[in-house]
């Protein structure tokens, strides 16, 4: 290793001359000034613009120009320690003093330099106070913002405990999920039941909005759905006494999309309820082919009555669900176009194959190469591929 030391002095003298070569800037600037930036560049400001004024006091005689080191007064002030601040006051006054004519009234000078030198404390003063007063603004801001930062976590936190924490094992289901929220927080949802033996409930929603607002609703819906897990799993029921809670606790301009699915291993079927949500990818997996699980009714909490059919999809195996929220779809690039349906749709085909948290992964990284990792909205994504045994057959 080479020795980075200056020649001939000890490493622990030349780590002592360089902490001195440091020490003297950053003691007499402000602390948040030396913090940030060049330290030498206020004090050269400071210090030249006082000499240019005493020079230019010295050839001038008629008249007096101290009342021009106001400026460097003013800078110093803002950059500089109290005491270096007040102490440039007396540096210019002794400067002028002594590039003064000799021959004026002791008195008269006397009093001109102590009138100089009250005017400069009091702009030092003045200027002073109101740093001070911005930088109590500023500690204030900071700590309120670490504030919220810390409670907008602990609403992650919370949010987080809604969502699936444990890998999905459900008997010919393979199901994996994620959500990405964009501010901390997000007003996305998806969940995962088992019914009975061989029947599973996979629910995906999206709240108008983002951020806080939208987590707290989101919650109430995770809440409620979780609730419904002790009830009959009827979906039409559930959907309508869902739009009766969130009716009443949100307003006007909150809603709800909802997928509710039930996929039947047994009897190889798909039964769902889509609420204004994102229409779901369903891809045969024996011809390549795409259908869409389209809406059938509004989204949840827009009006009391909430009139929904129930749709159904025979499932064969290898068919692969992908439902999601329109972060997706709708993440933009530089030129303003959306990643669309036809791209998810693309990336869902040649990733068929993929296992579920594969492909969760190849849409999502698709989707941020897309935007440049600068999601606009919550992406939330869920993948279902079905495992079913080819030997058997399904049952009526």
């Amino acid at each position: 290793m080479s020795d980075l030391t200056h020649p001939g002095v000890p490493e622990s003298r030349g780590s002592s001359l360089r902490g001195l070569q440091r020490f003297p800037l950053q003691s007499i600037l402000r602390s948040d000034v030396a913090a940030n930036g060049p330290t030498w560049i206020p004090l050269v400001l400071v210090l030249g613009a006082i000499v240019a004024v005493a020079y230019a006091d010295h050839l001038v005689v008629p008249i007096s120009l101290i009342y021009l080191c106001i400026l460097p007064i003013v800078v110093g002030a803002t950059f500089l320690r109290r005491v270096i601040s007040y102490g440039l006051t007396v540096v210019c006054v002794l400067l002028h003093d002594y590039y003064s004519p000799k021959a004026i009234n002791p008195g008269l000078r006397l009093f001109h330099n102590l009138s100089a030198m009250l005017c400069f404390a009091l702009v030092v003063y003045v200027i002073r106070r109101y740093m001070e007063q911005r930088e109590a603004l500023a500690r204030t801001v900071r700590q309120q913002r670490d504030e919220l930062l810390k409670d907008v976590e602990l609403a992650a936190q919370v949010q987080r405990l809604f969502l699936p924490s444990a890998k999905p094992a459900f008997p010919g289901l393979e199901i994996a999920g994620m959500m990405h929220p964009a501010r901390g927080v997000g007003g996305d949802y998806y969940d995962y039941f088992p019914v009975d033996a061989h029947t599973t409930q996979v629910i995906i929603a999206d709240v108008a909005g983002k951020g806080v607002p939208a987590a707290l609703l989101m919650s109430a819906t995770a809440a409620a759905m979780r609730l419904e897990a002790n009830h009959d799993r009827n979906m039409l029921e559930q959907v309508e006494r869902l739009n009766t809670g969130i009716l009443s606790v949100s307003d006007s301009d909150r809603f709800v999309t909802l997928l509710v699915a039930e996929i039947d291993t047994h009897r190889r079927m798909l039964r769902y309820v889509n609420c204004g949500h994102n229409p779901a990818l369903l891809f045969r997996a024996t011809t390549g082919a795409l259908s869409l699980l389209n809406s059938s009714c509004p989204p949840i909490g827009l009006s009391p009555e909430e009139i929904c059919e129930l749709a159904s999809q025979d499932l064969a195996a290898g068919d692969v669900f992908v439902f999601y929220t329109d972060g997706v779809t709708e993440a933009e690039n530089r030129l303003g176009e959306e990643f669309g349906m036809e791209r998810l749709a693309a990336i869902v085909r040649t990733g068929s194959s993929l296992s579920a948290e594969d492909l969760i992964s190849s849409i999502y990284n698709a989707a941020a190469d897309f935007c440049g990792d600068n999601f606009n909205d919550d992406v939330t994504i869920l993948v279902v591929k079905c495992d079913f045994d080819s030997s058997s057959t399904p049952s009526s």
